[in-house]
């Protein structure tokens, strides 16, 4: 197995990758809240992740990819009040809060289908684990490190934070953390304005509700990771993803929960996706500063200047490592679909290459260390796509006669680069594509030609001759013989 290193948030540096059983790698991702459609940001994240995944699928490694969705609905910005996103979008729609769950899932599968995404192992949902939040919650209250106030029970953080050390992630201060935070206004239940909620009491408008020990209510938004992730993957597990967004509070508070509930730290390794601009700015609907995925598909947007398949967004989504901020403009997609379009190009090209006795110089077996190696520097995709293109240099100059490759290497070039194009970066094989295309419209042509014979047979030469006519007015022309009729394509 290979050496991977890994750049953990917990420790902010690179750290080789040891899994806790060998051969055997736990990955936890938070998943998307479902109100809304799946934003570009989303997208990148996920990305992110799907391109870790298939990495670590390629070294050899069984992995069990566990990413979630919230679906019980949290109040916004984790408040003490207020409509949890989920049930303002059922009111305002008049529908159940579950339709708005449906249609929104329905959305990210078909959004992430669109990009060729692989499917976790495991997708479990909030409301399917209320059970083992309720649980957690009374081990925490057990342990003295939660209190209940009129049906709600909150996290004490200062109590926490004086034998632990709560902002470790985010390299917050819990000093800061009360310096800049409001004084209580003593309509609120916490203790401090820190603490966090694990249970909420539903007042009677609330739509989202469920029994528990505390009475009717839901949980908190910090809890549901915490639950899924340990039943799937264990007390302590290998790897922890999400958006840069949710390292505080929400993983924060994640590992604060663990802690007292297991006695240990539950990740070994927290990574985080750095977060999208457009045109230089922040993506913000208030602003119509903003792009929805679809949008790339149809080109229907003012940022847009024409349509970009799924597999081009996706390349230029990794030409940018998953830790620095991506800046989404026109002329970058613009840019980026030429780079797309040369590689898959190259790929083609392959296919018809004459091999010669040796190779002029280029280390391909140098190379294909090369491409292992940015990989294996923290998944480093752009640093990968640049060693893919010294060798679309190459097959360029074989193409042209200026170089020659051996028949070993070629076989070596076409297998490195199906692994990390199609297998690890998740591109779309077009040639694949142009391919079926041309076998499904050889069936068809041909089935007009059948037909054409029978209206021969029966006579009917005015249908013949219609369909020879406009098979020829696309470029399909018929040629008949004594053995029979055969078709070119122009």
């Amino acid at each position: 197995m290979r050496d991977l290193y890994i750049y953990n948030s917990l420790s902010s540096k690179k750290e080789k990758f040891v899994p806790n059983q060998q051969g055997h790698v736990g990955m936890y991702v938070c998943g998307p809240t479902v109100y809304s459609n799946v934003h570009v940001g989303n997208v990148r994240t996920f990305m992110s992740f799907d391109m870790v995944y298939r990495y670590l699928l390629h070294l050899g490694y069984k992995v069990r990819y566990v990413r979630n969705i919230t679906d019980a609905g949290h109040l916004e910005n984790d408040a003490d009040d207020g409509e949890d996103r989920i049930a303002k979008k059922a009111h305002l729609e008049k529908i159940e809060p579950m339709e708005v769950v449906q249609r929104y899932t329905v959305d990210f599968h078909n959004t992430l289908n669109r990009f060729n995404f692989l499917t976790p192992s495991i997708e479990p949902t909030a409301t399917g684990h209320i059970i083992e939040q309720i649980e957690i919650i009374k081990q925490i209250l057990e342990k003295g490190f939660a209190y209940e106030v009129n049906g709600s029970v909150y996290f004490d953080v200062l109590k926490y934070n004086q034998e632990n050390n709560y902002g470790e992630l985010s390299g917050r201060k819990i000093e800061d953390l009360i310096h800049n935070t409001r004084t209580l206004d003593g309509q609120s239940d916490k203790k401090n304005p820190q603490d966090f909620a694990l249970w909420k009491r539903a007042d009677p408008q609330h739509i989202m509700r469920w029994p528990s020990p505390w009475g009717i209510g839901f949980p908190g938004w910090h809890l549901e990771c915490t639950a899924m992730s340990t039943k799937y993957l264990g007390k302590n597990f290998d790897i922890h993803g999400g958006g840069m967004d949710l390292k505080f509070p929400h993983h924060e508070c994640e590992i604060a929960q663990a802690e007292i509930c297991n006695g240990n730290s539950p990740v070994n390794t927290w990574m985080h996706a750095n977060m999208l601009t457009l045109n230089g700015q922040k993506m913000a609907k208030s602003t119509g500063n903003f792009i929805l995925p679809n949008d790339f598909f149809t080109g229907e947007s003012k940022h847009l200047s024409k349509s970009f398949s799924a597999g081009c967004v996706r390349f230029f989504i990794l030409q940018a490592h998953y830790r620095s901020v991506l800046d989404f403009s026109n002329d970058a997609l613009l840019a980026s679909e030429k780079g797309y379009n040369k590689l898959m190009e190259s790929i083609r090209i392959l296919e018809t290459l004459n091999s010669s006795l040796k190779t002029s110089d280029f280390n391909i077996e140098a190379w294909k260390e090369s491409c292992y190696n940015a990989m294996n520097d923290d998944f480093n995709s752009p640093i990968l796509i640049a060693e893919l293109f010294s060798v679309v240099k190459f097959i360029n100059q074989v193409k042209d006669g200026t170089s020659t490759v051996s028949k070993e290497d070629l076989d070596l070039i076409t297998s490195t680069l199906n692994i990390f194009v199609f297998d690890v970066l998740g591109l779309q094989n077009m040639n694949q594509g142009a391919n079926q295309y041309k076998e499904k419209l050889k069936d068809t042509v041909e089935l007009l030609i059948k037909m054409r014979a029978e209206a021969r047979i029966n006579k009917d030469f005015e249908l013949s001759d219609k369909i020879r006519i406009q098979l020829d007015e696309i470029g399909i022309q018929l040629k008949d013989s004594k053995d029979g009729t055969i078709f070119k394509i122009d």
